[in-house]
């Protein structure tokens, strides 16, 4: 991601969000992303789910809080 770009989070409908409510298929590892490249050097990100905004931010000491 280059500097000044920003990622949008979404499902893909809501069998797929039900789908990964109960965790990745047998067998297969869950995602991991880290958290530098989800936010591209910012603090805070917008994650878009089943149509509703939330926001995932970076406090002072490092703690990560996800609010609606």
């Amino acid at each position: 991601m280059r500097a000044g770009e920003y990622v949008v989070m979404t499902s893909k409908g809501p069998e797929r969000a039900q789908t990964n409510l109960a965790g990745p298929p047998r067998g297969e590892a869950p995602l991991r992303i880290e958290l530098a490249e989800l936010l591209g050097g910012r603090r805070e990100a917008i994650i878009v789910h089943n149509g509703a905004d939330y926001r995932l931010r970076v406090t002072a000491n490092g703690k990560l809080i996800l609010t609606k």
